[in-house]
């Protein structure tokens, strides 16, 4: 039994040494080499996406180039604070221009919107609807930033007084607030910055 013995033991430690292999050296090996390969593949994912972003900011940049076109196209419809005067005539000759009469106007204060200013003004005007309607169209294509609110549009039902005498039926009186946007003349540090 001895050879038996001897050939039955050999038997068992070479099919023992793989197992004993297999166990505390290949199976670490394999789940080291798994680590390393997930570690490689999250790497390459975070290489795609640096490379995302290396071609979104391309993009990016022209998006802010025109944006600062924009805002350069914006900034030559605002006229300089001096400058109101002459805006405010060009309205009122072209309410004039379609029959509209000025009853009155009162400045108000004028109001910080974000870079620029905002000058408001209380304006009663009376005539007719279509000089009217006439109106609101030649504002809305001056070359400057108008904007018009807090409209109450009236028609007039008796006439009176001297100029009511010289409107035709179907007149009507506009109440509204008319803000002219102009510029200080000062620009904030952070719009340089992107130039």
């Amino acid at each position: 039994m001895n050879g038996i013995g001897r050939q039955l033991g050999f038997i068992v430690v070479m099919i023992a040494v793989p197992l004993v292999c297999w166990y505390y050296i290949f199976q670490p090996q394999n789940m080291m080499i798994d680590s390393i390969n997930d570690d490689i593949r999250i790497r390459q994912e975070k290489l795609d996406e640096v490379e995302t972003m290396a071609a979104d900011l391309e993009d990016l940049e022209s998006i802010v180039q025109s944006g600062l076109q924009a805002i350069e196209l914006i900034e030559s419809k605002l006229p300089r604070q001096q400058d109101v005067e002459s805006i405010l005539e060009q309205v009122w000759q072209i309410a004039r221009t379609n029959g509209m009469i000025v009853k009155s106007v009162r400045s108000k204060k004028p109001v910080s919107a974000m870079v620029y200013m905002e000058q408001p003004l209380d304006v009663e005007l009376e005539g007719p609807f279509e000089g009217f309607y006439a109106f609101m169209l030649s504002l809305e294509k001056l070359p400057r930033i108008t904007r018009v609110f807090d409209l109450e549009l009236a028609k007039i039902t008796h006439l009176s007084g001297p100029s009511r005498d010289e409107l035709p039926q179907g007149s009507v009186r506009a109440d509204f607030t008319l803000s002219i946007y102009f510029s200080t003349g000062m620009r904030t540090a952070s719009m340089e910055s992107f130039r």
